[in-house]
């Protein structure tokens, strides 16, 4: 169901429910208020859903188009296709281009070839989807009733690290703003020369020689300014966080992180990164995934990794697949075992509700993670399950127009400040 049918419905509802009190011979003031009732009611969270604009900040079904999966059509695969994020109601997917790091030696060429097959799926479905490089075309594809499709790069490493050739570097990464990518995720879970991860730097049995930026990776901050990238600090080492706020002239997004006070993972945001956020004028997106929102997922996890032990060696033993596809393969193995141990929507709802009320509405958003991860929380199987938060928002009292910037507005407002 779209959302103009949505709509439609819900007059008829009204109406239906309107004669129905009057055929009862109810009086004139029953009938107003019970009506009243109605309509207040059904500004319901299915109403308010599909007339925001929805925004969410991380998706990698890109793996999928590689591998030849069309998402023009609804597919029975992973947890997004085209025809399932319009009956999630969502108007803004950004698509993250990343390279796995079995393919960093040459990841500038495979970052290309993930952009020829992003612009290859929308040539072939103009009137489904468009790519969307400033805020007038954002707003022009929603007003077409377009999915818009805004890229991004997960990890740096296409720019190709090269350590002695650092003016290559910043040609790379005009490059990529040519090619329309308008957000870059400094670091995957591997550091670079100039960047260190979140991983490197919490990895106490191997710990990294540096930590933060360096001096062209300060430039790289700054030229990303200038250009109009958002720079996001998902995955990213504290250092490395606290030298881009120090630096950045534009608001910053982690655009697919939660809270560490909640689940103390090292993906996740401390209050002090996220007072410091609020500060410049950036947005937390709120990951999906059950081990960034569970803090007893890890455990469960491990136990069922263990269960499986002999089958997992078996396979890594034989497995040709990437790291990519390889986890995926795994996580089907484990597939029942794992559903078991979903955690409940409200576990992702209560990281919202954190940021929202530790620093404001204006800095919390959505950021599935959706086809990059192994496992999710309970109703929010696939892209179409939006719906659920907008529900459970209501829920816990949320106005609507706090709704409205959580769902997509706080994403619109630092595209356009950093985009134009």
């Amino acid at each position: 169901m779209n959302r103009e049918q949505y709509a439609i419905g819900q007059q008829f509802f009204r109406l239906k429910f309107f004669c129905a009190l009057l055929k009862q011979k109810k009086s004139f003031i029953t009938v107003f208020i019970f009506s009243a009732f109605a309509f207040t009611f059904t500004i319901d969270y299915e109403w308010l859903h599909y007339n925001a604009v929805v925004v969410d900040t991380h998706n990698d079904v890109l793996q999928r188009i590689m591998k030849g999966d069309d998402i023009s059509i609804r597919t029975e695969k992973g947890h997004t296709d085209i025809p399932r994020l319009k009956e999630g109601g969502i108007d803004v997917q950004v698509f993250s281009v990343w390279v796995p790091p079995e393919k960093i030696p040459r990841s500038y060429e495979y970052a290309n070839v993930m952009l020829d097959s992003m612009e290859s799926l929308v040539r072939r479905n103009l009137s489904k989807i468009a790519i969307a490089r400033e805020s007038r075309e954002v707003a022009s594809f929603i007003k077409q009733k377009k999915l818009v499709a805004i890229l991004a790069m997960e990890g740096a490493h296409p720019l190709e690290d090269t350590l002695v050739n650092e003016k290559l570097e910043l040609e790379k990464l005009n490059h990529f703003y040519e090619r329309g990518i308008r957000s870059i995720t400094l670091t995957w879970n591997n550091s670079l020369s100039w960047a260190t991860s979140a991983k490197d730097e919490t990895n106490l049995d191997n710990p990294p020689k540096r930590k933060g930026l360096s001096t062209f990776g300060e430039q790289i901050v700054k030229r990303m300014n200038e250009l109009g990238i958002i720079v996001d600090i998902s995955h990213v080492g504290e250092q490395t966080f606290y030298d881009v706020l120090n630096i950045t002239t534009k608001p910053v997004i982690a655009s697919h992180s939660s809270v560490y006070n909640l689940c103390p993972h090292r993906r996740n945001l401390k209050d002090e990164q996220l007072r410091t956020i609020a500060n410049n004028g950036g947005v937390v997106f709120i990951n999906f995934f059950p081990l960034f929102i569970d803090s007893t997922y890890a455990i469960k996890e491990r136990a069922i990794r263990e269960k499986y032990k002999k089958e997992i060696e078996t396979f890594n033993k034989d497995s040709s697949e990437n790291s990519f596809d390889h986890e995926q393969k795994i996580s089907e193995l484990l597939e029942n075992d794992l559903r078991a141990i979903r955690p409940p929507l409200s576990l992702l709802i209560d990281h919202i509700d954190y940021v929202a009320k530790l620093i404001g509405v204006e800095h919390v958003g959505l950021g599935s993670d959706f086809d990059g991860i192994t496992n999710v929380p309970n109703e929010m199987e696939d892209a179409t399950r939006f719906l659920n938060i907008t529900r459970e928002l209501v829920k816990r009292g949320y106005t609507e127009s706090d709704i409205r910037k959580i769902l997509g507005e706080n994403f619109l407002r630092v595209f356009r400040e950093v985009c134009g």
